[in-house]
């Protein structure tokens, strides 16, 4: 192998768009919704080059790229009970751990999905640095946003964050999981549930480059307003028992 070769390989290139990856990998996160794995499987297929647009625009905010130059690992913070247990009620950080206390959830059982799919997830880059942020605020995301975490929440808050960060692997997701709801029951407005989730995000700010030790502490209505996150009216308005009720079928 020549220098030229190695030099090739060692290079960091976009991922290539790879549908029917994807596609098979919705088909296998359809028949079971606790497969996380294939999340991660169908965003790697159709990244693209959203994350490095993403990182590029992340240094060309002031606090975006400081964030960039701390390279703090936020999954790190998110699991530390102590870190957590000094948000009082009704902040951003109370709300978030009452929202990962109630579902067992942790950052560290997130990562250890994506790393299913291979280990240069943990890989000391600052692009897939990057990625694993966009990983972690996920469940800050559900928070913010008010999405719960049953099918129809899950549907919306990818399609959010397609919104935000333009990588087509949300937006899949987002209506394919509509598409799979509105087949289980048709009196379920998932399609107009996840195009107002997209406007959202739009229509707010851009989260990935914000200071999340600071938005912690912040009052969540504050934290909402501020973020210009508008209400999701159309995904409350279906009943949290029917909600609860859906499970994605083959």
């Amino acid at each position: 192998m020549t220098a030229a070769d190695l030099d090739a390989a060692d290079r960091l290139t976009p991922q290539r768009l790879e549908p029917l990856k994807a596609l098979r990998a919705f088909r296998a996160l359809v028949r079971n919704k606790e497969d996380t794995a294939q999340v991660f499987e169908i965003m790697r297929a159709l990244s693209g080059r959203s994350i490095r647009r993403g990182y590029d625009r992340l240094l060309g905010t002031m606090e975006g790229g400081r964030q960039a130059f701390l390279r703090d690992e936020l999954a790190h913070r998110l699991d530390d009970p102590e870190w957590l247990a000094q948000f009082g009620e009704g902040t951003v950080g109370g709300a978030y751990r009452a929202f990962r206390e109630a579902r067992g959830f942790t950052a560290e059982g997130l990562a250890e999905e994506a790393r299913k799919i291979g280990d240069i997830v943990d890989a000391q880059h600052p692009v897939i640095w990057y990625s694993r942020r966009l990983r972690d605020v996920h469940d800050v995301w559900h928070v913010l946003t008010g999405y719960e975490t049953d099918a129809l929440g899950e549907a919306c808050v990818v399609t959010f964050s397609h919104a935000q960060t333009g990588n087509l692997g949300f937006a899949f997701i987002g209506l394919g999981a509509a598409r799979e709801i509105r087949r289980e029951n048709r009196s379920v407005p998932a399609r107009r549930a996840v195009l107002q989730a997209w406007r959202i995000g739009r229509r707010a700010r851009w989260l990935p480059g914000l200071d999340y030790e600071a938005l912690f502490a912040e009052s969540l209505e504050s934290a909402r307003a501020r973020l210009k996150l508008r209400p999701a009216t159309v995904y409350h308005s279906v009943p949290a028992e029917v909600r609860a009720a859906l499970k994605l079928r083959a």
